[in-house]
Parts: structure tokens; C-alpha cells; sequence
């Protein structure tokens, strides 16, 4: 009897786990992320890093398992995407007074697009190919093809991910359903193509001049801006930055605890334990409901970049941290500053009465 009063214990705490959604969650995202990180630093294909972190980007959206069309779609747009960029890179980068009204009027499209309710996935990815690809190919020609190959690989390998974290912790039954967007607004915005507007112009002299001055070392701090002016307002954009930086911060504490555990036991199954138990504390913050658990997503992030980053030869971990906390800050001042100079002299009252 007290044999299958033992086994009863675990079957009782599964069937608990199983039916409680905010448990399924944090599990989801812990076994998720663990796999993804412990597949990337077995077989360390090239930009394999990104797979963990977009798993737990996409984890730690409260969204049910995504269907087989919408994986097929988020593929063929990050194959469009870096297409699109490659395009600008070989084709249009050695002809600069083709290429940035070209890089303008993609910039303001892509925004136009954001803001009349287009892919957010496109958009983004978008922006990482035509921002990224450019730098990288005034480093040398092979190495933008070769991201590109491997962002693709990597958005590949994140979506079947997704659906093993999902296949193995399903939602319990009459979980709700991916809710349906309204879709690409169909017409002229004007609302709309302000707001693209105003994005184009506070980004497009930055890419140019990150371009133009061959500023690789710097190319994060483009990035961040490209990213933190999705929404051309000064109050939007101080609280991205803002988030970013408590997000930071958060995460470069776990990140050295993580670090020195890492160093002091650097061996394979103590860094997949690791990654479990860290993943979970993670994901418990995430889904708690809690103010804080807002910064709690992109932590993980920043933790595993820096640990990623820190463990090459010669790396120094505290360097990386200040350093990624540095580009957020730059990125944000430029953003902000951006903005308040641009509703300054250019108000859009029609805008507002829109």
C-alpha cells in the first residue's frame, strides 16, 4: 500500500500541473528554453544564440501553440525579410545615391505597414535584415549572406521549438484560442503614414551615418533605435528605453550568478540543469502577475546574451554588461531627444484631430 501511495503523490502533482494554466506556462517556458539552449550549445551552427532567446520571446506571450500555417508564414516571412535585405546589400549598398532614398522609402513602408496593423514579425524582421545585413557587408561581403543564412536557419529551428514545448506541456482543454487580428487595414492612413513619417525621420540619418562611418562596434545601438522608434512618441519611446534598461539591469545580476556558477561547474549537464532551474524562476516572475513581471521577458534575454557572450576566449563579462546598458542608453537619448525635436518644429496638429 505504501508503494502505490507513493506513486500516487506524482500523478496527483502532473494531474494539478496539467489543469492549471499558469503552471503549464512556467513549465512550458522552462522546458521550451532549456531544450532550445542546451540544441544550441551542442551543435553551435552559426548564430545559434538566437534560437533560445527568441523560444523564450515567444514563450513568455501568453499565446496558445501556433498552427502550422502561422509557423509556414513566420518562415516564409523571415526568408522574405533577409531577401529583401540581401537585396539592398549587394544590389543597391555600392550605389549610395540609389541607396538611401531606396533605405528611406523602405523604412517608411515598413513603418506604414507596422501602424495600419501589418506583421509584427514581418516588420521586424525587415528591419534587422536592411539595418543589419548593410553593416555587415562593409565588414566583409560573405558575412551578411552567411547571417542571413543563419537567422533563417535559426527562426527555423525557434518555430519547431514552439511547437515541441508546446506538444510536450499542451494547454489544458477550453483554453482559448489564438485571438484573430483585424488584419492589414486596407486604404490610405494618414494617421498612419505620420506616424511612418515621423520614424523614417528620426531613424534614417542614424542608419545613414552607422553606414556611411562603417560604425559595426556600434550597431546595437541602431538597432535599439530602430526598435524603440516602432512608436514615434516621446513618452512611448522614454518608457521602451526606460524598460530596457531596468530589463538590463535585472538580467546582469542573474547573468553573473549564472556566470560563476557556470565557471566554477563547466560542464554540459550542469549547464542544461542550470538553465532549467533558471528558466523557471524566470518564467514564474513572468507569469505572477506582478508589476515587475513585465521586465522579467526581456531579463532572460539580456542574461543569456551576456553569459553567451562572456564565455568565448578573452571575453569579460563585466565589459559586456556595461557596454549593453551604454547602447540602451544611447539608443533611448537619441530616440527621445529625437522626438522632442521633431514635435517641436513639426507639430501635426492634424494628427492629433485625426
Amino acid at each position: 500500500m505504501s508503494n502505490l501511495h507513493f506513486l500516487k503523490v506524482p500523478r496527483q502533482w502532473w494531474a494539478e500541473l496539467r489543469s492549471d494554466q499558469s503552471s503549464i506556462r512556467i513549465m512550458r517556458f522552462a522546458i521550451g528554453v532549456t531544450l532550445a539552449a542546451g540544441l544550441a550549445a551542442a551543435i553551435e551552427w552559426p548564430l545559434a544564440f538566437l534560437v533560445p532567446i527568441l523560444t523564450s520571446v515567444f514563450l513568455a506571450m501568453p499565446l496558445p501553440m501556433p498552427s502550422l500555417r502561422l509557423g509556414l508564414k513566420n518562415i516564409w516571412y523571415t526568408v522574405t525579410a533577409f531577401s529583401v535585405g540581401l537585396v539592398f546589400t549587394l544590389f543597391l549598398l555600392p550605389f549610395p545615391m540609389a541607396y538611401i532614398p531606396m533605405l528611406g522609402l523602405a523604412l517608411f513602408h515598413l513603418y506604414y505597414m507596422l501602424n495600419r496593423g501589418g506583421s509584427f514579425w514581418l516588420v521586424l524582421m525587415s528591419l534587422l535584415a536592411i539595418l543589419m545585413l548593410p553593416m555587415l557587408a562593409n565588414a566583409h561581403e560573405g558575412l551578411a549572406a552567411g547571417f542571413a543564412f543563419g537567422f533563417v536557419f535559426s527562426g527555423w529551428v525557434t518555430i519547431l521549438m514552439l511547437w515541441t514545448a508546446h506538444l510536450i506541456m499542451p494547454d489544458p482543454p477550453g483554453a482559448p484560442a489564438l485571438p484573430k487580428k483585424p488584419g492589414l487595414q486596407t486604404g490610405f492612413s494618414k494617421p498612419a503614414a505620420q506616424a511612418a513619417l515621423k520614424s523614417t525621420v528620426i531613424i534614417l540619418p542614424l542608419v545613414v551615418m552607422f553606414i556611411t562611418l562603417n560604425l559595426t562596434d556600434l550597431i546595437v545601438v541602431m538597432i535599439f533605435a530602430a526598435i524603440f522608434s516602432l512608436a514615434p512618441e516621446v513618452s512611448k519611446g522614454k518608457a521602451a528605453g526606460l524598460n530596457s534598461m531596468k530589463s538590463t539591469v535585472i538580467g546582469g545580476v542573474y547573468a553573473a550568478i549564472f556566470y560563476l556558477l557556470l565557471v566554477a561547474v563547466p560542464e554540459y549537464h550542469f549547464f542544461i540543469a542550470l538553465m532549467f532551474l533558471t528558466t523557471l524562476f524566470f518564467a514564474s516572475n513572468i507569469f505572477s502577475g506582478k508589476p515587475s513581471a513585465a521586465y522579467y521577458g526581456s531579463a532572460f534575454s539580456t542574461l543569456y546574451i551576456l553569459v553567451n557572450s562572456s564565455l568565448g576566449e578573452g571575453a569579460d563579462f563585466t565589459e559586456a554588461f556595461l557596454l549593453r546598458f551604454t547602447f540602451i542608453l544611447l539608443a533611448t537619448i537619441y530616440v527621445v531627444f529625437s522626438l522632442m525635436a521633431f514635435e517641436r518644429f513639426w507639430p501635426q496638429r492634424e494628427l492629433k484631430h485625426t
